[in-house]
């Protein structure tokens, strides 16, 4: 068997690791009973053998060393040999607070075994029962309430009067004091002289100096009043020393046990505390000594007794010494598992195994309030056990303070709680378990006497809402603990959870006049196994409570926190010296227009300051106008609280940010800031974590200034959200102000009606955040952060330049007829430049190649504003493209090179890389197409305009991507088409122009061709540039006649004419498409009552414009009607000569034809633009088959 209790060297300090488990399985009788034992804690030595004694040996004498100590007992010796079987009335706390690990969790319940043994023994004992029930979590702790010692006492200090008043009106009216017996004191000393006989081992008697006289007095008569009397705390007047350390367990509950056992008895765990003195020397390593009277027989009381005892501390055998008035006789060894079975007092352990279940169901079903005082009594020789709420009874006297266990109730409840908090492997399943444990204990305190703990509850209360956490954990992730057992509180239906702070409203019928909340009606029910059963019903408070959102959860912790706050207050003494404030009186927000804060350059000095602040931070200064003295408790707990409270405000910001609600995201960074600027003013060192926090306050900060910039046109409601305030907000800022003026960050969370200043603020937080960063070096720990800074800052800069390059363009558009471009234009280009710069900059630090792209981009552009900025005034006939264009655009074509070098392929972003590529050509396109138009012939050649022309259109064609499929693709067809024609129409008007060098112009003559034919495929692709076709296809069509006009064989002519004619079949699309639009237009006409409006050619599908259709019509008839004489004249004169019937002459028919047609139809001034489209249809469908035929024909 291993080594029972006591054994071994002197045991730790209380609450250290456990020493092995001791447990056995005694078979008794048949009945198998369970029984295990672990010593949580010892105080006794190794034990000694026990001497047995002489025969005749006169316990009446002394032995020397009695209620002396002795090394063989160690400092427990007098506890255990002199000390009465009387418990301390608060014992079981004492050893709740030493092992807080088991309270509320897994035992069932803490006690001396005295009272364990008490209980087990109700249906055989006739003696009264009178014990103090409290409940914490699941366990139930049980205390002797010893009334003629309370009652004693009332007598003298008038505490308790209300239950003596009870005491007597209900159960026992003719009440008075009961002297114990002088056998009774008879008995204890022989008892405690056999022990001191035993461990002596000399066992002669010697005689003993005169002073231990004194010592009897003191173990022995361990039961007189004054002992008692002393036991006992007096009720709470103000515990000084209680307010201070919330942890202290004074009031005298200590744990005097000299043995903490945990017992495991059947299914119930118990905490025992246990003084039975323990011995070797027996058959088996430990044994239990008794004196028994050898004319007096053991009876079952006696037995059971001895057999708890042995079962509780494991111990194997039972020594018992018989005397005869105190002269010793025999000794007699028994079994531990053979007491139950001895003469006279034969008793069954499985009945005393259903006693045990009854009794903890009967106890877990009805003491069901936490916190409150619950009475166990029977009177003496009565058959009926009742149980009382003296909570409630005392609530009547209307000072819960009468009730002296209300004290150590409360602290237990806020130790249980304070330990599960600290485990960090909680799961959040025991949220709910700590909240109601909390809430309880809150129920218990009054502000006025215990601020420290109602403070610190109240902060462990909002720490178990986590702020940071996704919302899916409001609904699933608490469950209420799993079996029925683990249920925090089993509570009926009575209880139901009245209010958030867990009062609970009482709706059961009031009770029979004895007001018991329970009643045992015959102690023999005890005996019948089952018969109570504990009905586990779990309390809803004990849920934790489901939080519809991140705003109620928030809200919740800031209830904690301004309940904290107030008890933190309340306890600093210097009231006097705060200015007034009066916490219903909103506190007046400063709201400034732009032209009062000054603008940036006033932010520049506002965040010289804040930074100079922050370096003072590091160097250890703090001040707090309301006198609290650093390190003292409330100094350190109101630093807690506003720090909870800050990250509760930044957490309900960002919800705020999310659903786009601007004015209220700022006014919650504001109340952040402003709790970050208290517990700045009253901290001295910050530590890494609140500086982080304060990084991303100022991050959120800047986000939101930036979405209010960029949502102008809702101003009106952000404003009002931002002034609206709830009175539990105002408290916490009275609450600020008592410390700091929280002016810190009023830079950065004003609400300003400027945009500039807006998105200048936006980057001042950004910029502040990132200065913490550096100073504070956590950029190292955290990069992420780091990156995000940067990223924003970055992105923040683009805003601001982008702005001023907008502002710079609005006012180059503003600026009519004068040709010079103003010094305003040129500071916002300087800023825009230098704002794009530093965003460059900060994405490049953080190998952002994207957005560093975007931003060179962005700066391509504002070159590009300059650039337009320095042409001449419309309307110059003189007009000439400059120098500084030229220069301008080359700085723009640099800058959108850079950005594809920075992005260095298209798979790193398809987007911007085909943005950049079309922003490029467009520079190129832009400045080749001025260089055309606006040739600068006074400063260059024709030559060399040509050159530089062709070269930049070549290169816009280069970055214009004409086959990947995208939204931008027919852009990029209709671009590339423009400059084909722009290229064709220029090497066209070179060769008209161009004298002499043959070899020249037969290129040109070439180039002309192929542009000219790339042209006309790629604007074929596009179904909404009829005109464009029909234009270029003209120009091809002059470009012929060009070429006719030069060429004298008469085959050759009717060769080009047949080819110009054929250009001109192949415009019939174009006509179509024209002719559908028209269609389309007339019927919406028609369609529409008001047809005088008609449409405008915009409001179109492809914006047909109708003039230049027109236009483009009549040249198109005009040269139509050329080609076809020119035609008729040559196919007559050829028919002259060969004469004879060919293919010519049915062309030649058809020529004619069409062309008295076309007459007729020019003639005709009254036909509409439609008619005229259908009849162009209908003469090139008429000369479609022909043109096809001659070409063969002539060849």
């Amino acid at each position: 068997m291993d080594e029972p209790c006591g054994a071994g060297a002197a045991a730790p300090l209380r609450g250290d690791a456990e020493e092995p488990k001791q447990g056995s399985v005694l078979f008794l009788g048949g009945n198998e009973v369970k029984s295990s034992a672990v010593v949580k804690y010892s105080s006794a030595p190794p034990q000694a053998a026990f001497a047995r004694l002489q025969e005749k040996t006169d316990l009446k004498l002394p032995p020397a060393n009695w209620l002396r100590e002795s090394a063989k007992l160690g400092p427990a010796g007098t506890t255990i040999l002199g000390n009465s079987k009387k418990s301390k009335p608060f014992s079981s706390f004492g050893m709740a607070y030493d092992f807080i690990d088991s309270v509320g969790n897994d035992v069932d319940v803490v006690s001396d075994s005295e009272n364990i043994k008490k209980l087990l023994k109700i249906p055989y004992s006739k003696s009264h029962v009178s014990m103090a029930v409290h409940r914490i979590g699941r366990t139930l702790l049980l205390d002797e309430l010893d009334i003629q010692e309370l009652f004693m006492r009332s007598s003298q200090t008038g505490d308790w009067t209300w239950l003596k008043e009870f005491y007597q009106r209900l159960i026992d009216q003719k009440w008075q004091r009961k002297k114990k017996s002088k056998e009774h004191w008879y008995q204890k000393a022989i008892l405690s002289k056999f022990l001191y006989y035993s461990i002596n081992g000399d066992g002669a008697a010697q005689p003993v100096p005169s002073t231990s006289k004194q010592h009897q007095e003191g173990p022995v008569a361990g039961e007189s009043d004054e002992a008692g009397r002393a036991s006992w705390p007096a009720p709470f007047e103000m515990p000084s020393s209680l307010s201070e350390d919330p942890g202290a367990s004074n009031q005298g509950l200590k744990n005097d046990f000299v043995r903490n056992i945990l017992w495991t008895f059947e299914d119930i765990h118990m905490l025992v505390g246990s003084n039975m003195p323990i011995f070797g020397g027996g058959r088996y390593p430990a044994v239990s000594l008794r004196l028994r009277d050898n004319n007096k027989p053991i009876n079952v009381l006696t037995g059971i007794d001895y057999w708890l005892d042995n079962l509780i501390c494991n111990v194997p055998e039972l020594v018992m010494c018989f005397h005869v008035n105190g002269i010793v006789q025999k000794y007699e060894m028994i079994k531990t598992e053979d007491i139950p079975n001895l003469e006279n007092s034969n008793f069954s352990t499985k009945v005393i195994k259903d006693i045990a279940q009854n009794i903890l169901s009967f106890l877990k079903s009805n003491c069901t309030k936490e916190g409150h005082t619950y009475w166990l009594f029977k009177a003496s020789g009565s058959d009926i056990v009742k149980l009382y709420d003296l909570t409630t009874l005392c609530e009547e006297t209307e000072d819960k303070y009468q009730n002296p266990f209300t004290m150590p109730v409360a602290i237990l409840l806020y130790k249980v709680a304070c330990n599960m908090m600290l485990k960090k492997n909680q799961n959040k399943k025991h949220y709910g378990t700590i909240r109601t444990l909390l809430l309880n204990c809150l129920k218990l305190l009054d502000n006025g006497r215990h601020p420290q703990i109602i403070a610190s509850a109240n902060y462990m209360l909002s720490e178990l809402f986590q702020l940071d956490e996704p919302k899916k954990e409001d609904s699933a992730d608490f469950p209420i603990n799993g079996n029925s057992d683990e249920s925090y509180s089993e509570e009926e239906e009575e209880m139901p959870d009245s209010d958030e702070n867990g009062s609970y409203s009482t709706n059961s019928d009031p009770p029979d006049d004895n007001k018991a909340v329970a009643i045992i009606k015959s102690v023999g029910e005890l005996s019948v196994p089952e018969k109570y059963k504990s009905v586990h019903r779990i309390r809803p408070s004990c849920a934790f409570p489901v939080c519809h959102g991140t705003e109620e959860r928030c809200r919740l912790v800031l209830n904690h926190v301004l309940e904290g706050l107030k008890s933190v207050d309340s306890s600093v003494k210097k009231e006097g010296d705060l200015p007034a404030a009066d916490p219903s009186t909103p506190i007046p927000l400063k709201y400034e227009d732009e032209s009062t804060s000054g603008g940036p350059e006033c932010l520049e000095k506002q965040m010289a300051l804040f930074l100079d602040k922050m370096g003072s931070f590091q160097k250890g200064k703090h001040s707090s106008q309301s006198g609290m003295i650093p390190g003292s408790w409330q100094y350190k707990m109101k630093l807690q609280l506003i720090l909870k409270s800050s990250k509760a405000y930044y957490v309900l910001s960002d919800a705020a940010m999310i659903l786009q609600k601007y004015g209220r995201a700022l006014r919650y960074i504001k109340l952040a800031l402003q709790c970050h600027d208290t517990y700045c003013c009253l901290c001295g060192s910050m530590l890494p974590e609140v500086l982080m926090f304060l990084c991303q306050c100022l991050t959120l900060c800047g986000d939101i200034q930036l979405m209010l910039a960029q949502n102008a046109n809702n101003r009106a409601a952000y404003l009002e959200e931002y002034n609206y305030q709830t009175k539990e907000d105002q408290e916490i800022l009275h609450s600020l102000h008592r410390e700091s003026r929280c002016q810190v960050f009023a830079w950065a969370t004003d609400l300003s009606t400027d945009l500039e200043y807006q998105l200048s603020v936006s980057c001042k937080c950004y910029e502040a955040a990132y200065e913490i960063l550096l100073f504070s070096n956590l950029k190292k720990e955290n990069p992420e952060q780091h990156i995000q800074v940067l990223k924003r800052m970055g992105n923040i800069r683009n805003e601001i330049g982008v702005f001023y390059m907008n502002q710079a363009a609005a006012v180059q558009t503003e600026r009519v007829g004068n040709k010079n471009v103003s010094t305003t234009e040129q500071q916002l280009w300087k800023k825009s430049f230098s704002c794009f710069e530093e965003g460059i900059q900060n994405f490049e630090s953080i190998d952002d190649a994207t957005n560093a792209a975007l931003l060179l981009c962005n700066t391509g552009r504002l070159m590009r504003i300059c650039a337009q900025a320095h042409c001449a005034a419309e309307g110059d006939f003189k007009r000439e493209f400059s120098p500084e264009e030229a220069l301008y655009y080359n700085k723009a074509i640099d800058y959108y090179l850079k950005a594809l070098r920075s992005l260095g392929k298209r798979d790193v972003h398809p987007a911007v890389w085909d943005s950049v590529n079309w922003e490029l050509s467009t520079t190129y396109f832009t400045m080749a197409t001025l260089q055309q138009d606006y040739a600068p012939l006074s400063r260059k050649a024709q030559e060399q305009i040509e050159k530089e022309v062709s070269e930049a259109m070549m290169k816009s064609l280069k970055y214009c991507d004409v086959d990947t499929v995208s939204e931008r693709q027919p852009l990029c067809q209709y671009r590339a088409a423009t400059i084909h024609h722009r290229l064709a129409s220029m090497y066209h008007s070179c060769l008209r122009n161009q004298v002499g060098d043959e070899h020249l112009r037969k290129q040109h003559r070439v180039l002309a061709d192929l542009h000219y034919s790339k042209a006309v495929r790629l604007f074929q692709l596009l179904k909404d540039a009829p005109c464009e076709f029909l234009r270029v296809q003209l120009e091809r069509v002059a470009f012929a006649e060009f070429q006719m006009a030069s060429q004298n064989s008469s085959a050759g002519k009717l060769k080009t004419l047949f080819g110009a004619l054929d250009i001109m079949t192949k415009t019939k699309g174009a006509f179509q498409l024209i002719r559908k639009e028209l269609v389309a237009e007339s019927e919406q006409i028609s369609k529409d009552k008001s047809p005088a409006e008609g449409v405008s050619p915009s409001d179109s599908s492809v914006g047909l414009n109708k003039e230049e259709v027109l236009k483009l019509l009549s040249i198109f008839e005009s040269r139509m009607s050329f080609l076809l004489l020119q035609s008729i004249k040559l196919l007559t004169s050829t028919k002259k000569k060969i004469g004879g019937i060919n293919e010519e002459e049915v062309v030649l028919k058809t020529n004619k034809q069409v062309y008295s047609l076309l007459l007729r139809a020019t003639a005709n001034k009254g036909l509409t633009l439609l008619e005229r489209t259908d009849l162009i249809l209908n003469l090139l469908e008429q000369l479609a088959p022909n043109s096809e035929g001659s070409k063969g024909g002539i060849q």
